[in-house]
């Protein structure tokens, strides 16, 4: 028999045979048992993720003469016949090369005759989303009252484009990725089965470079093992892939982050030389770079062994570094799509990279020259104390001058500075900016910045939108906004994103037609409660609290109680205003 793939050889067979979706086939496992197998099913997912797999598997079981907990026993003739593919009742159909209406119209007439061998006829359709409009039509009848022994299984990578109407007739199942580790720990299984030699590195290697696919994952190992005669080595492994090595990975981050422009080429030079794919070296980096910034937060979700360049890294390294690192290998990443010589972009990225701070590099613009701003920030806070409500005339010196570094007018300041000198890193040195704001706060100003803040984050970038979905405003007035973002690290890296700032200003005031742009103020999730306690608390106490002195005036204090309840729903979200009683 001819060789077959490593990935059908190894198709699982029952449902214990899947990794990574424990759920889905849990769930499943679980209808068969309790006999609650409904008509129609969608399975979704990422592509190489089991969805055929999974799909085959059940179609056998539910028709197995002797299952077992669900699972199919392999060895009835259903069961037979449906691993070799001579069950008449098990039909798949690939939707993307059979997707008119004319082969929807042969199954409307099939399902009207009753199943030859099995209990059920199953007809799995692969990659559904491929279908016409016309097709959908003609199956929505048919998928909506099949016979009682039909069943659908529509499998897709893309649901989007599947019409809502198919979508609520089906029970839809989602497949995740397959993490690194599950892949590694199958494919260690399959070659000692094989009785195949192998480095561990290189399966680790291959698993990260299957980004989440087992079935990419095994078509990589066939081709390591083809190269190798039948023995996975690293060096083959890399080859295969396209990767970088840990250790050229290592010195290359640290010749960037040392500033040496020089060693940094050198270190691409050798990367170019041996053939590496750029956008796979930029994939490298990039996951690179997110291993050395949860090294000291969360070690057990590196996948990598630190060796002793990544340790000092990690030690010697702010995250500051790895934030803005990130950031502009993934800009590189997109540019590199529409280029064909790549080798260039590589080159601007790594002098980028390796540039001081201070000299106006694509890294060094989100950090914008740490050290003038944060000096900004600093004579802001201190003035703040005598200013609740600084004013752009109220600039610091120091955030002008930065300015003017960048090439732009003293005269007509550029908002972004303006933004960057009134938020604070520290929100408890940023009371008097938030009182500020709050001291002008109104519902209504509130509200209109909710209604268009959908809006504002669709206009940003792809990793500027994930920083603001975890961000909502919390309190507006017509000169100023209060932001509260759920994680303290991402609000101090949207402070220094000038760019970002400056979207946000313009895009408020235009989408909310105001006059002028509001001051931001950006401080915790966590920390709001405890401002806004202090904000009410230093109301006038003819506004904050009833008088004590009369016991017989309870319905007076209660209704003063009132009042301040109705006030804080007017300044905050309602929906974030809670009344405990004392």
């Amino acid at each position: 028999m001819a060789y077959q793939a490593l990935y059908r050889t190894w198709r699982p067979q029952k449902f214990s045979d899947m990794i990574g979706q424990e759920i889905v086939t849990k769930t499943l496992k679980n209808a068969i048992i309790t006999g609650q197998i409904t008509h129609a099913y969608l399975f979704n997912g990422p592509r190489g993720t089991g969805k055929t797999s999974a799909a085959k598997i059940f179609a056998k079981a539910i028709n197995c003469l002797h299952p077992v907990d669900g699972e199919p026993d392999g060895t009835c003739e259903i069961c037979q016949a449906a691993d070799n593919g001579t069950l008449g009742d098990i039909v798949e159909l690939d939707a993307a090369s059979n997707n008119g209406v004319d082969e929807i119209r042969e199954i409307r007439e099939d399902v009207t005759y009753a199943p030859t061998q099995a209990k059920y006829k199953v007809y799995i359709i692969d990659e559904v989303h491929m279908l016409s409009t016309g097709a959908f039509n003609a199956l929505l009848k048919t998928l909506e009252e099949p016979p009682a022994n039909v069943i659908f299984i529509l499998a897709t990578t893309e649901p989007q484009k599947i019409p809502a109407t198919i979508i609520s007739r089906t029970q839809r199942f989602d497949f995740k990725r397959i993490n690194a580790q599950s892949a590694y720990e199958r494919m260690i299984y399959i070659l000692d089965q094989r009785g195949n030699t192998y480095d561990e590195a290189a399966l680790k290697v291959i698993a990260n470079a299957a980004d989440g696919g087992m079935r990419d994952a095994l078509s990589i190992l066939d081709q390591a093992l083809s190269f190798g005669d039948g023995h996975v080595t690293l060096e083959n492994a890399l080859l295969v892939t396209g990767s970088v090595t840990q250790t050229l990975l290592g010195k290359y981050v640290e010749a960037v982050v040392n500033q040496n422009t020089k060693q940094g080429l050198a270190k691409l030079s050798e990367v170019l030389d041996e053939g590496k794919d750029a956008n796979r070296f930029v994939e490298d980096l990039i996951s690179y770079a997110r291993d050395l910034l949860l090294y000291t937060e969360a070690p057990e979700l590196v996948t990598l062994v630190p060796d002793e360049t990544f340790t000092q890294l990690a030690k010697t390294q702010s995250a500051n570094i790895w934030y803005n690192m990130i950031d502009t290998l993934n800009n590189t990443q997109q540019q590199l799509r529409f280029t064909n010589r790549p080798a260039i972009y590589l080159e601007v990225l790594t002098v980028k990279l390796s540039q001081p701070v201070g000299q106006g590099q694509v890294v060094s613009s989100v950090s914008s020259a740490v050290d003038p701003v944060a000096t900004a920030v600093q004579t802001d806070r201190q003035s703040s104390e005598q200013q609740p409500t600084p004013s752009p005339a109220s600039e610091p010196a120091q955030s002008v001058s930065h300015e003017e570094k960048r090439s732009q007018p003293v005269s007509e300041p550029k908002p972004v500075t303006s933004e960057n000198s009134r938020v604070a890193p520290h929100v408890s040195e940023d009371q008097a900016a938030v009182f500020g704001v709050l001291s002008e706060a109104t519902r209504g100003d509130l509200d209109r910045v909710t209604a268009i803040w959908g809006d504002m984050i669709n206009m940003l970038p792809v990793p500027e939108q994930a920083m603001l979905n975890v961000a909502r405003p919390i309190a507006a007035s017509s000169n100023g906004l209060v932001v509260a973002f759920d994680f303290d690290v991402i609000r101090a890296n949207a402070m220094r994103k000038p760019d970002l700032l400056q979207t946000m200003v313009t895009q408020i005031r235009e989408l909310t037609q105001a006059q002028h742009e509001r001051q931001l103020v950006f401080i915790t999730t966590e920390s709001w409660p405890v401002l806004r306690s202090k904000f009410v608390a230093q109301l006038p106490k003819h506004k904050q609290q009833a008088p004590a002195v009369n016991p017989d005036i309870e319905e007076k204090a209660d209704t003063t109680e009132d009042n301040l309840v109705t006030e804080a729903k007017t300044i905050f979200d309602e929906s974030i205003v809670e009344e405990i009683d004392d």
